[in-house]
Parts: C-alpha cells; sequence; structure tokens
C-alpha cells in the first residue's frame, strides 16, 4: 500500500514538472513589435534634432545617458548630443559643441567615431576663421586640430583626406596674413625684419599661392639692404665732420667691412632667393623677373628640372579662380577667400623655428659698423675728447654753422695769442694727408677705378653684357666632372628642363570669358 502511495506521488511530482517547462513566457522587450527604452529615447532624439528640435533631441539623449548608463547607444547618444550643439551654430552653441567633441574623445578614444569629433573640432575652428587681416586665431586652432586629425587617425582615409584640403585652405590664409606683414615691412623700408618675416613663410608654407612673390621681395629686400649699408659710409663721414674728428683710416676700414658684407652676405642670400624661384616655382609669374635680377647682380642663373618644373605645373592648374560675383560678395564678408589654395601636394604638419629679425639687424650693425658693436661704433663717431672752453656756449641743434671746440694743445694756444707756432706744427699743418679724399678731376688726381661690386641702375647698357653660365647646364665634355652628374641627373629622373617646355609650361587654361573673348 505504502509502495503504491509513493509512485503515485513521484508520478505527480513528474507531470507538474513537465508542465511547468512547457509553458510560454511573455517578455514584452523580446518581442519584434515592441523597442527598448533607450532605443526609443534614441530614435526619438534623432527625429527632434531631424526637425531642428535641437533642446528635445539634447534632452532625450541626456535622459538616456543618466538613466541608462551601460546601453550599448551611450557612445552615440554623446556624440549626438555634441552634434546637437554643432547643427545649432553660434557662438556659445559652437563652443559647446567642441567641448562635447573633446569628452567624446576623452570617453571613446578608441572609436571609429573618435577621428569623426576630432574633424568635427577642427571644423568648428574653420567655420568661425576670418580675413587674414583680422584675427587670425580660429585659422591657428583649426591648422593644429587638422594635423590632429591628420598625425593620430592617419588609418582613417575619408577622414584624413578632408583634413588634409582643409589645412591647405587653412595655410593659405594663415600665409597670406604672414605675407601681408612682410610686405609692410619690405614697404616701410624695414628690410631685415621683412627678410625675417617672408624668408619663415616660404620655409613654413611652400605651398602658398604667392610664394615666388614672397621669395622675390626677400631679393628685393636684401638689395635695398645693400643700398642701406653703402649710404652708412656717407653718415658716418658727416657724423665725423660735425664732430670735426675725421678719421680717414677708420672711415676706409669701415668702407672695406661694409663692402665685404655686402659681397659676401647680402649679394649670396639675395642670389638665392631669385634662385629658388627659377628651381621651385618656374611656373609662377616672378619667375622672369627673378633671371632679370639675377642677370644684374652678375649671378649665375639655374634652370629647374623636369619633375620641379610639372609638379609646379600641377600645384598652379589645381588652383581655383574666385568668381566674380563671389568676389563682390567677399567685400561684405568676413570669411576668407581659399580658392588660391592648392589641392596638389601635402600640407606641412610641423612648424619649422622661425627666423630671428633681432639677430639679422644685429649682424648687420656689427658688420657696417667694421666688426665693432653699435654702442661702440656710435661713441668713436659722434663723441669727442676734447674738452669744451672755458666760456664756450652749449650748441644748439638749429645752429647751421656750430663753432668748433676748443682747443688744448699749447700750438693752438699760441696760434690764438698771435705768438709763434712750432716748426714741427708748422710742417705738420703744411704737409698734406695722404689719407684726404681729392675730387674727381683735380690736378694730379687721377680717376678712381669703378667698384666692381657697385650696382648700377636697372638701365639698359649700350652694349648688352655676356650671359652668365648656367650652373645646371649639362656639358658634353665626358671628361668633365659637371657633365658626368649632369648625365646622373639624368638617368635619376632629374633631367633639366629647356626653354621650350618653361615657356609653354607657363600658359594657363583660359577660364570664364576668357573661352569666348579672344586674347582674354
Amino acid at each position: 500500500m505504502s509502495l503504491r502511495i509513493t509512485v503515485m506521488v513521484l508520478a505527480a511530482t513528474l507531470a507538474l514538472t513537465t508542465a511547468c517547462t512547457n509553458k510560454k513566457v511573455t517578455n514584452p522587450l523580446a518581442k519584434v513589435d515592441s523597442k527598448q527604452p533607450d532605443v526609443v529615447l534614441f530614435n526619438r532624439g534623432m527625429d527632434a534634432m531631424k526637425h531642428n528640435h535641437f533642446d528635445v533631441a539634447r534632452l532625450d539623449m541626456q535622459t538616456l545617458i543618466n538613466t541608462y548608463p551601460d546601453s550599448e547607444y551611450i557612445a552615440r547618444a554623446k556624440l549626438a548630443l555634441a552634434d546637437s550643439w554643432y547643427a545649432e551654430g553660434g557662438t556659445a552653441g559652437l563652443a559647446q559643441a567642441e567641448q562635447e567633441y573633446t569628452d567624446f574623445k576623452t570617453f571613446f578614444p578608441n572609436m571609429p567615431e573618435a577621428a569623426e569629433a576630432q574633424l568635427k573640432i577642427a571644423n568648428i575652428h574653420f567655420s568661425q576663421m576670418e580675413k587674414p587681416d583680422r584675427d587670425f586665431t580660429h585659422a591657428v586652432r583649426a591648422e593644429q586640430e587638422y594635423r590632429a586629425v591628420i598625425m593620430q587617425y592617419p588609418d582613417n582615409a575619408k577622414m584624413v583626406a578632408e583634413a588634409r584640403k582643409k589645412l591647405l585652405e587653412v595655410q593659405e590664409v594663415i600665409a597670406e596674413r604672414e605675407y601681408r606683414v612682410g610686405r609692410f615691412y619690405y614697404l616701410r623700408g624695414s628690410y631685415l625684419p621683412a627678410v625675417a618675416r617672408l624668408e619663415s613663410l616660404v620655409n613654413r608654407y611652400p605651398l602658398y599661392s604667392k610664394a615666388d612673390e614672397a621669395l622675390y621681395l626677400i631679393g628685393q629686400s636684401y638689395e635695398g639692404q645693400m643700398a642701406m649699408v653703402r649710404h652708412m659710409g656717407t653718415s658716418e663721414r658727416e657724423q665725423m665732420e660735425h664732430a670735426h674728428k675725421t678719421d680717414e683710416a677708420q672711415l676706409k676700414k669701415d668702407e672695406l667691412s661694409r663692402e665685404q658684407y655686402i659681397s659676401n652676405q647680402l649679394v649670396p642670400k639675395a642670389a638665392d632667393a631669385y634662385s629658388k624661384i627659377l628651381t621651385r616655382y618656374p611656373v609662377m609669374n616672378r619667375s622672369d623677373d627673378a633671371k632679370a635680377r639675377l642677370l644684374a647682380l652678375h649671378e649665375p642663373v639655374p634652370r629647374p628640372t623636369k619633375a620641379a618644373l610639372a609638379q609646379n605645373k600641377a600645384e598652379e592648374d589645381a588652383r581655383k579662380e574666385q568668381s566674380m560675383m563671389s568676389s563682390v560678395m567677399g567685400a561684405f564678408s568676413k570669411r576668407p577667400n581659399v580658392s588660391p589654395a592648392t589641392t596638389v601636394g601635402n600640407p606641412t604638419l610641423q612648424d619649422q623655428e622661425p627666423i630671428s629679425a633681432s639677430g639679422l639687424v644685429q649682424e648687420a650693425v656689427k658688420a657696417s659698423a667694421g666688426g665693432k658693436s653699435a654702442d661702440t661704433a656710435l661713441k668713436g663717431t659722434i663723441t669727442g675728447t676734447d674738452a669744451p672752453g672755458e666760456n664756450q656756449a652749449a650748441p644748439r641743434s638749429d645752429d647751421p654753422n656750430p663753432q668748433a671746440p676748443a682747443s688744448t694743445d699749447k700750438n693752438s694756444q699760441a696760434a690764438a695769442s698771435g705768438g709763434e707756432q712750432n716748426p714741427a706744427a708748422q710742417d705738420s699743418q703744411a704737409a698734406p694727408d695722404p689719407n684726404d679724399l681729392k675730387p674727381v678731376g683735380s690736378g694730379g688726381a687721377t680717376d678712381a677705378a669703378p667698384d666692381p661690386n657697385e650696382l648700377k641702375p636697372n638701365v639698359a647698357p649700350d652694349t648688352p653684357a655676356p650671359a652668365p653660365s648656367q650652373v645646371n647646364e649639362v656639358g658634353q665634355n665626358a671628361n668633365d666632372p659637371n657633365a658626368q652628374a649632369g648625365a646622373k641627373a639624368d638617368a635619376s629622373g632629374q633631367e633639366l628642363a629647356d626653354d621650350q617646355m618653361i615657356s609653354s609650361s607657363k600658359h594657363k587654361k583660359k577660364k570664364g570669358l576668357g573661352k569666348i573673348i579672344p586674347g582674354a
């Protein structure tokens, strides 16, 4: 009896267990038609952003982030929160968007969307960038952020390509600003500060659309500095004559030092600037002017290689021209004109150390003073050693004929009192000074030989000067080392371009009305 009861209990238990296992459980989150709360909030926020309801979208995204911190939509919600500020725009909105994108990179640095967030930060500053003559804070920040995209996310080809294109446009604007500052220095006659500014520009932004103009102004600045250094000799003589302490030996020594500074420093640097136009930017407008200046300086004229010619031609063909409507409307807009920026070539990612203008000025002052410091030269040419007389009046700046300082030697006192002078003193006064400068054409004096380093006016001479030898010209003599070097250059793909190739590369395609107007 007890055994039968036990079997019946076991059978009932087994039947009950089987019935519970086969029961269907209804889970509302597992149904196809049902939606999870975080997904609902995310979709609702995205729909609000689509209809420009940015406040509602940010409220939904913030609710999702705070309520469901472990949701798989957290990263997308934070990125959408930043996108809402970015889409809303405005100064405050863009500043908040930059902060949100920065937070996204901090929390999710390894996600593919981190590159997008970095690019959006750069675009924020790019959209606020102003003209070259205005505040350039956003231009500098945009350059830094675009460089970060290229250097930190090199595997994201799409983002890197867009950042590279925008970076070239940003660097065009910054380079235009630097060029205007350097040109201002040049027009004011501050040649060495102009050289420092423009040379730093060319080294930092070689793809600038006016790089040839910058190099040409560098050469012109060095030539202007030559004229200023030569004029220092006249100023030094006038100061000595004003102080009644003319020292012909010192004047000649300083003049020789200045000429050495011109021939060893200024002329080669000016020639380097002009030569770089011909070798790096042979297609641009200043190439002919640079060649003319090299001939005037009696310096060799280099030739560009075919590779350099093709590279510069590709860079120039990739530039755009501003339309007439854009040019008119640009006068009323604060946005810069980025159409001259090229799309060929790689932008610079590392800034080179700028050239110090103060160093150039100190070097020029030291060379013009005959190797002395500026203070020593000034004291030696202006300050006298004689003590003023007892009743001598103070000198005045408006006195056209300043009196000579009273002499304290015995011979001068004897002459002033009417007594006899020392015969030795008379002989020293009668003997002519061999260092005195004599006027040209005076009796017994021969005309001075012309200075070979003197710059002549830019006027065509009666007989044309012989053309200088080409530094890159390939000789036909096989035993000539220059010919062998040229042959090696040809073998490595660095063959020199001829005049026909250079002239044909300068012809640009006609655009706009130039296609239908003859001669335009």
